[in-house]
Formats: structure tokens, sequence, C-alpha cells
């Protein structure tokens, strides 16, 4: 097993967590704060857009099972890089679109899975807006965010904002389901 971990900002991190828990080959997902300046951050601090963190989830996956191209295609799929500082009806910075490597391997990965997306994209006349940058100033969500959706499906957000991206997933990757 080659374990390998990259951390993706795409909008609320209860929707990419949920995703990505349900992927073959992932070993861990946790959900967080990075690339923002304050220390120790709260969620409420985040949420207010004062401590310029995104919020990310660190995806942890053997790279024997599943390569990090793939794990990038997921990412792209299931969130929209074409919206400056929101998903849907969040908004603000913190649910910005980012890619944060520790490796100059998974820069190169993501360099060229981005250059495909923007072909892609801007072939439309949509522009990405993805940022890719090294990963600084991570910082564990508090507990009750870890395995949101996992625990409260029902929930308003969970059930109309989260469940269709994860059906989206489930639909868009069947050869990455985990079984």
């Amino acid at each position: 097993m080659k374990a390998e971990t990259i951390t993706l900002a795409g909008g609320c991190f209860w929707c990419t967590e949920a995703v990505y828990e349900q992927v073959r080959g992932v070993l861990a997902v946790e959900s967080g704060y990075s690339n923002g300046y304050a220390m120790n951050p709260t969620y409420e601090q985040v949420c207010g857009g004062d401590t310029g963190h995104a919020e990310v989830v660190r995806v942890t996956f053997d790279a024997d099972e599943i390569p990090l191209r793939a794990v990038l295609e997921i990412f792209f799929a299931t969130h929209d890089p074409t919206t400056l500082n929101r998903q849907g009806n969040d908004v603000g910075t913190q649910y910005r679109s980012g890619i944060y490597v520790e490796s100059d391997e998974h820069r190169k990965v993501a360099e060229e899975v981005l250059a495909d997306v923007r072909r892609d994209l801007e072939g439309r006349g949509e522009r990405v807006v993805t940022e890719l940058k090294p990963l600084s100033n991570y910082y564990r969500a508090e507990s009750y965010h870890q395995h949101y959706f996992a625990q409260h499906p029902g929930q308003g957000y969970c059930a109309f904002v989260v469940a269709p991206k994860v059906e989206k997933f489930r639909k868009t990757f069947k050869q990455w389901l985990r079984t």
C-alpha cells in the first residue's frame, strides 16, 4: 500500500467529505481548515470569513489502488470550479475551490489535471478559478464536523445539498465506488 494525502477545497467540507467517504481506495477523510493566516481557527471564525482559511478535506488514499489523477477528476466533477469564492448558496472565501499540495509530484499531477479541466471548461466559455498552492496552516475541524453527512443524512442541508453531490459521484464514477 502506498498512502498519500491531498487537501482539497470544494466549498462546504461536508459535501466534499461525503463524496470521498464513498471512494474505493480512500483510507481516511478529515474535514479541516487550511491556507489562512489565523492560528487555531474555529468554525465560527472561518465561517465569518476573517481567517483566510478555506473549508477543506484531507484525503488519504492508497495510490496503488486509486491514482491521484482519479482523486482530482472526482473533485472537479463534484463541485463547481468556475465560481469564485462560492459553491451554490455558500458564499465567501472559505468556500473557494482549491488544491493544496505537499509534494512536487502532487503539484505536477494537479497542474496536468487542472490544465485539462481549463481546456474543457474554457472551451465552453467558462473560467476555472481553482487555486493550486502548497498546503499551509492546516487545522482539523471540530469533531462534530467529521463524518457529518454519514451522521446527519436527513438534516436539511445534507438532504438538499450534500446528497445530490454524493449521488452524482455514485452515478458518474461507478468504477471508483466503494463496495
